[in-house]
């Protein structure tokens, strides 16, 4: 009696370590992709304006009514330092940009909100979208 006890604890046992292994992989898959990084969005949204070296030499720079900024050389323009926060928010478009006129570059605050219409925190889930971007154009820096 003892060993069919034994084996009844040992299967018992298996099946529940077994069941809480593949729930911890399922629920691992149905987790959302991380948000990209300030590189991903910079190629998804910058480049086309920019360029890839942030130099405002794009594919689209010269359909556009004023060239594109020199990312490279915000911090030589701003002191030495780029103000991370002043750039969220020419990104966010809590900033008008007078160099954009009507403003051509989108206001990216919209669109992030917009492509996180289903997430619980957009405003904020954004301005970390923002930070990130910020942050990758700060790295630009000559």
């Amino acid at each position: 009696m003892n060993v069919v006890w034994n084996a009844a604890a040992f299967a018992g046992v298996w099946t529940l370590a077994l069941a809480c292994t593949v729930s911890l992989a399922l629920d691992g898959c149905a987790r959302k992709p991380s948000k990209p990084s300030g590189e991903a969005l910079y190629q998804r949204h910058c480049v086309s304006c920019h360029g890839p070296g942030g130099r405002g030499d794009g594919p689209l720079a010269d359909t556009l009514k004023r060239r594109p900024a020199d990312l490279t050389e915000l911090a030589k323009r701003d002191g030495g330092r780029v103000d991370e926060a002043k750039l969220m928010s020419f990104i966010d478009g809590r900033r008008a940009v007078a160099e954009h006129g009507a403003r051509e570059m989108p206001v990216w605050g919209e669109v992030f909100a917009e492509d996180l219409a289903s997430e619980r925190y957009r405003e904020y889930t954004g301005l970390l979208l923002a930070q990130s971007l910020a942050e990758y154009v700060a790295s630009l820096q000559k």
